[in-house]
């Protein structure tokens, strides 16, 4: 629908723009999630849109998709009627939509016309507070567009060019758009490299810093931002909206033990997260490869929280979170779950060693969060002895601002250090000498 990442979707007209949803659903698909609760989805993800007024949704259910116009004739003709009788203007497919399929639905029914992956990109358009997040937005926008230049519209005629009086058939303005988009991703990727430097540079000096970081991650809706404000008493945006935040956020937080850790609060993760975004907004994900403890914050209320505890649980495979990092999972928002429900939840979280029910909206659970927190990151420890050269100060810093060390004397070629650690410090050791 927009050329310009950023773009909002804004009637020209005092009202707001009347959106309808559908929800494809092929017969033969062997989906992980109930079409009924995809539409669901899908309507709380137009929602998140304020620009937009939802006038309805439906499933659509398919035994094919035709090539054309994704649905039959007969159910393009039904919904051109209704959008017509409804006053329509927008049309949100929550699928994938070919660049051909959307130019003939948006002719036959005179609306404009939005897949998933385009939905999703104007939400994350609407919420990108910092440099970073708008450039990785707009970098993701430029990529998905770049896919779609089609001969689709009338613009995209061959223009003149070569030489003497007739002239050669010239450069097609789709490859003039597509050579601009080009140029246009090529200056986005340099800014977020600058970016990404200073990122690396923001790790690289937490990992001298002697505190565990705990990353909060999980679907989104999911009540991370409320957790994060729960225990670090922050004020992060936290609403019943998909997608309230983007940008990540960290703060130190001292637990009951007395510890110190930094808390790091990150995007959430959808269903079928478009790959665009997935590589643009790879910076502010790899936060989690970095993270000591990673909390997995689950909606336990939701009627398919195992379907989405899947779908984060790919993500984190295709980041490359490592097997030996430890994953605390947090069954929040129990404050919503049926008390006669609740006894049966708490038996089976009891049974696995890694669970733990909570509610950031009430506390409940969360002291005994912490207590986990703090028992996990205090792991089996192992000794063992190093050999600093004299001019290698900064590493002996690094080892004492860690509180490793039990013993160090000093010997002919420098200082000989016992110390006992964690594999994860072990680990974090290993990358600090490499920096």
């Amino acid at each position: 629908m927009s050329e310009r990442a950023g773009q909002r979707l804004r009637d020209t007209a005092a009202r707001p723009t009347r959106a309808y949803v559908l929800h494809p659903a092929l017969k033969s698909a062997s989906a992980r999630r109930l079409p009924e609760h995809g539409l669901g989805e899908a309507l709380a993800l137009a929602a998140a849109l304020p620009e937009l007024e939802i006038c309805g949704g439906e499933v659509v259910r398919l035994a094919r998709a035709h090539p054309g116009t994704l649905l039959g004739s007969g159910k393009v003709a039904e919904l051109k009627n209704r959008f017509k009788a409804d006053a329509i203007d927008l049309v949100l497919i929550d699928g994938t939509v070919s660049p051909v399929q959307q130019r003939n639905l948006e002719k036959e029914w005179g609306v404009k016309l939005l897949d998933r992956t385009s939905l999703i990109l104007e939400i994350f358009a609407d919420r990108a507070r910092t440099r970073e997040g708008v450039l990785q937005v707009e970098l993701a926008a430029l990529s998905y567009q770049r896919t779609r230049l089609v001969r689709a519209w009338t613009h995209l005629e061959r223009q003149r060019g070569g030489f003497g009086f007739v002239g050669g058939p010239g450069e097609t303005q789709l490859e003039a758009d597509r050579r601009a988009i080009d140029d246009q991703v090529i200056r986005l990727k340099r800014q977020l490299e600058q970016v990404v430097k200073t990122r690396e540079l923001h790790r690289a000096a937490r990992r001298k810093v002697p505190f565990p970081i705990v990353a909060l991650v999980g679907y989104t809706n999911a009540g991370k931002s409320t957790l994060f404000n729960r225990i670090t008493g922050a004020d992060v945006m936290a609403k019943d909206m998909l997608f309230a935040t983007l940008d990540p956020t960290m703060r130190g937080v001292a637990l009951p033990s007395g510890a110190k850790i930094i808390l790091s609060d990150t995007v959430g993760f959808i269903s079928d997260l478009p790959t665009q975004l997935v590589a643009a907004f790879r910076a502010t994900l790899e936060e989690v490869l970095s993270a000591d403890l990673i909390l997995h914050v689950r909606d336990i209320s939701h009627p398919e929280t195992m379907e989405q505890a899947a779908d984060v649980a790919d993500i984190l495979g295709s980041l490359g979170v490592k097997e030996e990092t430890p994953i605390i999972e947090v069954w929040n928002k129990l404050d919503l779950v049926d008390a006669s429900q609740r006894g049966a939840l708490t038996a089976q979280a009891s049974q696995r060693p890694m669970v733990l029910p909570v509610s950031a909206l009430t506390g409940e659970g969360v002291d005994p969060l912490l207590a986990m927190i703090s028992a996990t990151l205090d792991e089996d420890r192992n000794e063992a002895v190093l050999t600093i050269p004299f001019d290698q100060g900064r590493r002996r810093a690094w080892l004492h601002d860690q509180n490793v060390i039990q013993n160090e004397t000093e010997g002919e070629d420098g200082w000989r250090i016992t110390v006992r650690w964690t594999a994860r410090q072990q680990s974090r050791w290993r990358q600090f000498q490499a920096s």
